[in-house]
């Protein structure tokens, strides 16, 4: 008998079929017309059927085929039918006995007869698992790259836009920051005199790690010891570091993290701070996510080192800048000052905004606002400078035309070629007595005790320093009066300067705003300041100076009006006579509102028609010896008016006529350097309001 060579173990020959199914690789033919799939045995194992599980049929393969890969698979052929194409190829799944799913791709060639009618598919299946795995595999690195690549970007990004330590934090902790940064938490820290700042927390339960904002650098917590010796630690188990930092145990059970990755900031081979970044469900950190978190702290050490150096810059600009201005505002009689200073948000440079309050022989007091040319320490010094100049100028006693003079020509002597802009006034708070110049500068804004405002309309010279380089220091001065309870407010261009807008809109926004305010100076200084700074943007400093002169409503028994009418401002007439007629219902005679509002109307008209200015409109009660009204009209002209006796046809000449006739009595007084014009009315015995009971 002849011995069988496979009992010995020598190689035995292979058919084709059997080779197939050793590379995973089977055939198929599909009968379109009686609708039977054939599938030969190698094929069998590609789908892993057994005879007797197959029907022989399409439908057949939805034992190992899932639901919706039938479908697309039947989409593809029928496709390829319809288009009359001769080939198609898909890939599908098969899921195996074992649970596993296995990518399996199956490869058709369309056989049509003679009249080309489709008759039979043949084709291959193969199991692709291995080139499919190979090409996830890529996909997945590519895929991560490009995330690594999208949170670098994205935080260099938010980090090329962060001025201060401040925008850094806020970068890293603000909307959608952890997401960009790939994490679920964060911890910041600076290091400081040899202890770890903690400066920013953002993730849930991290708030806990806010007990420990100061820690020592002596290694005993994970961030401080990874600062210490300048190396990253990766754990992605935070509970084991427990043994190693005891320090952290108590905090450990508190914080819902798993892995964490603590980051020392080196900036310029200097350890400036640490960074911790805090993951949920990671079990390691693959060599191109170590990267990525050695990457951004690269990034987080820049950003936080050139911060910390503009942070000290501005630091120095501003404490140079606050030391040129005032450091105490002096006491007034009769009135309240407020000032307030605010720098610019942007940038590191400072202005020469400044403001000043000076006293004034005679119990004056000298207010000044101004600005000189530029935004750097250079400006801040010249404005320190010329604030010192102009107060010693004010000081010595001159009127307020010379003060400016004097100060544009030592501006124009200093080694600059800066030029300054300001507005500076005398206010004599008894009086009431303005004496107000500008040198290229905005002027006043005055609110009424009616709450109406105005712009007086102060004449002006060229800005200071110009105004001698030119030759032309003049500052011809305006005078105005303050009633009692009026606020005068003095600023410079940043709080009225919007961008891309004209300053005319801005002066608007300001003049509604301090009649929306509140009546003290200080309360409307931060009103001002609240509704206006922060609006424009904050591109600029600002310097605001209110003033207030304490109101005057007399006594309960005496009581007592004061309001001020611009010349050629009708609406300041009719508020006046309004105002008049209220104080009188007040004060319970207003059977006397008719007679003293035509008076008050003609005196009126008679100053702002033949002088060269407002008029000052007073009403009181005069309860001794006999109750009566008292009306006073007080202008600037030292000409007195003269009773007339016009024709038939004149056309004026009968407002003293008409005085005379409604009024007791009336004459006229000399008042400092004009005149009051006065009238009488007396008041009926059963008046019973303030006054007269």
């Amino acid at each position: 008998m002849e011995e069988d060579p496979g009992a010995r173990g020598a190689p035995r020959a292979t058919g084709p079929g059997e080779r197939l199914a050793l590379n995973g690789m089977g055939s198929f033919e599909w009968d379109l017309d009686a609708g039977t799939l054939d599938i030969d045995p190698a094929g069998m194992v590609v789908f892993d059927l057994e005879p007797q599980e197959f029907d022989g049929t399409p439908e057949g393969l939805g034992l190992r085929v899932p639901a919706e890969d039938t479908v697309r698979l039947s989409e593809t052929v029928l496709a390829a039918l319809d288009a009359g194409e001769d080939t198609f190829g898909s890939y599908f799944t098969v899921r195996r006995r074992d649970g596993k799913e296995q990518w399996t791709h199956a490869q058709g060639r369309i056989l049509r007869d003679q009249q080309a009618r489709r008759r039979r598919i043949v084709g291959i299946v193969r199991d692709a698992t291995a080139e499919l795995a190979h090409s996830t595999l890529l996909r997945k690195l590519e895929a991560a790259r490009a995330k690594q690549t999208t949170i670098v970007q994205r935080t260099t990004e938010a980090l090329s836009r962060a001025v201060t330590v401040d925008d850094v934090t806020a970068a890293l902790t603000g909307a959608g920051a952890l997401e960009r940064l790939g994490a679920d938490g964060l911890a910041l820290g600076l290091v400081e005199n040899g202890t770890m700042k903690i400066i920013a927390l953002s993730g849930e339960s991290l708030e806990i790690l806010s007990e420990r904002k100061f820690t020592r650098m002596d290694g005993s917590l994970p961030l401080s010891h990874a600062v210490i010796t300048r190396t990253a630690r990766f754990t992605t188990s935070l509970r084991a570091l427990a043994d190693e930092f005891p320090l952290l145990g108590p905090y450990l059970r508190r914080i819902r993290f798993d892995a964490a990755a603590y980051l020392p900031l080196i900036a310029q081979a200097q350890a400036i701070g640490g960074l911790v970044l805090f993951y949920r469900r990671r079990t390691e950190f693959s060599p191109e996510e170590r990267n990525l978190c050695l990457g951004l702290a690269g990034i987080v050490a820049q950003s936080l080192q050139r911060a910390l150096l503009f942070d000290q810059e501005r630091e120095f600009a501003t404490g140079l800048q606050a030391a040129m201005l005032p450091r105490r505002i002096p006491d007034i009689t009769g009135g309240e000052i407020a000032v307030r200073y605010h720098s610019a948000w942007s940038g590191r440079e400072v202005g020469g905004d400044w403001y000043d309050v000076i006293a004034l022989p005679r119990d004056r007091v000298g207010i000044v606002v101004g600005d000189v040319q530029g935004h750097d320490t250079h400006a801040a010094a010249i404005m320190g400078q010329l604030r010192i100049a102009l107060r010693a100028y004010a000081g010595e006693g001159h009127p307020p035309s010379t003060v400016l003079a004097r100060a544009s020509r030592f501006l124009a002597e200093l080694d600059t070629e800066r030029f300054a802009t300001c507005t500076y006034a005398q206010v004599d708070l008894e009086t009431g007595g303005v004496r107000a110049v500008r040198a290229g500068h905005l002027g006043p804004l005055i609110r009424h005790t009616d709450g109406r405002t105005g712009w007086p309309n102060l004449r002006g010279g060229l800005p200071l320093g110009l105004a001698s380089a030119f030759e032309q220091e003049d500052f011809p001065e305006t005078r105005l009066d303050l009633v009692p309870g009026e606020t005068l407010v003095l600023c410079t261009d940043g709080l009225v300067e919007e961008p891309a807008a004209s300053i005319t809109a801005g002066m608007e926004a300001l003049a509604h705003a301090v009649r929306s305010g509140p009546q003290e100076a200080g309360a409307l200084a931060d009103h001002l300041l609240d509704r206006l700074w922060e609006r424009w943007g904050s591109g600029d400093d600002v310097a605001l100076l209110v003033l207030r002169r304490a109101p005057d409503p007399g006594t309960h028994r005496a009581p007592r009006i004061h309001q001020y009418i611009h010349q050629a401002d009708p609406e300041g007439l009719s508020e006046a006579r309004f105002a008049l007629r209220q104080a009188l219902r007040d004060w319970g005679v207003p059977e006397l509102a008719d007679d003293v509002e035509l008076a008050a109307g003609e005196l009126l008209v008679n100053a702002l028609l033949h002088t060269d200015g407002g008029a000052v409109l007073t009403m009181e009660v005069l309860p001794e010896p006999v109750r009566r009204i008292r009306l006073w009209v007080k202008d600037r002209s030292s000409v007195w008016p003269r009773r007339r006796s016009p024709g038939e046809a004149a056309t004026t000449g009968r407002g003293l006529l008409l005085v005379d006739a409604l009024a007791s009595h009336w004459g006229v007084e000399s008042r400092g350097d004009g005149k009051a014009v006065w009238c009488e009315f007396n008041a009926p015995a059963e008046g019973a309001g303030p006054g007269f009971e």
